[in-house]
């Protein structure tokens, strides 16, 4: 399990893109864990979105919101990095 973790719902609209396989390829840091529910309830459905390291991230689209959650992962590998 890595030192970072990213948690997405399965009813999420950022699967159209393979967020795990993508983000644990180039960050053996990342743990990704798919529930079948987060409990925020509808936002599933309106936006994609994750948690990483228990910070909500957003985007209009699946990949828009991959690019944050990379930045994110980055912002927070800076951190152990000290």
């Amino acid at each position: 399990m890595g030192i970072i973790v990213v948690e997405i719902c399965d009813s999420n609209l950022i699967h159209t893109v393979d967020v795990e396989g993508l983000l644990e390829s180039e960050y053996p840091e990342v743990a990704v864990i798919t529930n079948s529910c987060l409990s925020f309830c509808g936002m599933c459905a309106l936006r994609p979105y994750a948690i990483v390291n228990g910070k909500k991230i957003f985007g209009q689209t699946a990949e828009e919101c991959l690019s944050k959650i990379k930045d994110r992962i980055e912002l927070e590998l800076a951190l152990y990095k000290l």
